[in-house]
């Protein structure tokens, strides 16, 4: 019998931000894309890490943002696929009012996406050798999503810290089904990454 191969985790971020590539084996999903414009700033981070661009099937974004999502067209036109579940397709137009000229933005078309909902995301990870589900964690915006593996591996993007959520209740309840879902170890887009048994149980009321 075939041992699948070892989940790996690898940060190739940059200005700030954090962009984990997910991989099991030399099947890849980057989470969170870039900047506008940074396309050779990322290639360079991941031939410094040795993860050949072309391992990385699919890139998804937790949300729609231009340090999130910027540079998800260029990696399209690089061969990436981008995942889009549904409740974020009309956030996707939206981003270009937030960028100036100067950001070189190049904006997202529809060719090349690859739109699930929740409910499929389980299967189709699995399709990469990846366990697990995307989840919606609106906290930040009404349309953020999280990776959830199922090893206790959580991606959540820009979702505000349970300690700095008191006063945002559709955040605390995202931590709640995180954790109802066996979340363990988080992977934020800033700041290091930290275990949930650290922090108490977020508050139900």
């Amino acid at each position: 019998m075939n041992t699948p191969p070892p989940i790996t985790v690898v940060n190739v971020g940059y200005r700030s931000t954090h962009y984990w590539v997910v991989g099991a084996g030399t099947s890849r999903l980057l989470m969170d894309i870039g900047w506008p414009g940074t396309l050779g700033t990322l290639k360079a981070n991941l031939a410094r890490v040795g993860i050949p661009l072309h391992e990385i099937r699919y890139a998804l974004a937790t949300h729609y943002h231009i340090d999130h999502a910027g540079l998800a067209e260029e990696l399209k036109r690089e061969g990436v696929s981008l995942l889009v579940l549904e409740v974020q397709r009309p956030a996707i137009p939206l981003m270009k009012t937030w960028v100036k000229p100067a950001d070189r933005y190049v904006e997202i078309t529809e060719k090349g996406n690859v739109i699930l909902s929740f409910e499929q995301s389980r299967d189709f990870l699995a399709q990469m050798g990846l366990s697990g589900e995307i989840l919606p964690t609106p906290g930040h915006t009404d349309h953020c999503v999280s990776l959830l593996l199922d090893n206790g591996f959580a991606f959540t993007g820009d979702l505000p810290a349970e300690a700095l959520a008191f006063d945002n209740p559709v955040a605390l309840a995202s931590w709640r089904l995180l954790r109802a879902k066996g979340a363990t170890r988080v992977y934020p887009a800033h700041g290091p990454v930290w275990y949930l048994e650290d922090m108490p149980d977020a508050p139900t009321s």
